[in-house]
């Protein structure tokens, strides 16, 4: 399954020939390197596992400075892995670029939502608020939790202030509108999980995509 990682940059917004405005995400997506080719016989399933974006050498532990001099690739910040479908071949040391995506396929994307904080039920769960006249002094606040005598606890599970967002997000079938190889950009059609210079994985859609 075609994946790559890659930095959120933002959104704008690009015209089709029709004039109608398409609202995108922008994606610096690869160039990521392939650094372990996993097998059956070795780690009892088939995956690659890729490396993206460059750093400095000291910035790893010893056993990961280790893993990258192996195959003698340079040091990578991130890593992750993907399985391999039938047919699919890779090698170690090989380059997985945007060009490897075509563009109006559909992809699933994922990556962590923005962090808010210590949040309030209005906000976090959508709660109505409390009455705002006569001195109710219950403008936002939670309400009760539990019965009286009965059954004089508070149940799990209930919905309560707390910390909202820094979650992994994924979004699927979004559209790849524009591929611009050059610059290694991708131009997603609507919104993409995470903040500027989030990292985000793309892969081909799971569902939905079209044969």
């Amino acid at each position: 399954m075609k994946t790559i990682l890659g930095k959120k940059l933002g959104m704008t917004q690009i015209f089709t020939d029709a004039g109608e405005v398409v609202p995108v995400t922008v994606i610096e997506a690869g160039p990521e390197t392939v650094t372990q080719i996993k097998t059956v016989e070795t780690d009892g399933y088939n995956a690659v596992q890729v490396g993206f974006e460059d750093t400095k050498p000291h910035r790893v532990n010893k056993p990961m400075t280790g893993h990258f001099a192996k195959n003698d690739i340079p040091v990578k910040k991130h890593l992750a892995e993907f399985r391999v479908e039938d047919g699919e071949t890779y090698e170690i040391g090989q380059t997985i670029t945007v060009a490897d995506f075509e563009e109006g396929m559909k992809l699933d994307i994922t990556g962590t939502s923005k962090g808010k904080g210590t949040q309030g039920e209005i906000k976090r769960h959508g709660h109505r608020r409390g009455p705002m006249t006569h001195g109710s002094k219950h403008k936002r606040l939670p309400g009760g939790k539990a019965g009286a005598s009965y059954p004089g606890r508070v149940f799990k599970g209930n919905k309560e202030s707390g910390r909202m967002g820094r979650d992994t997000v994924t979004v699927q079938n979004v559209i790849l509108v524009k591929v611009i190889e050059d610059r290694n950009l991708m131009l997603i059609k609507g919104a993409v999980p995470g903040n500027k210079g989030g990292l985000v994985r793309i892969q081909s859609a799971v569902k939905g995509q079209d044969k």
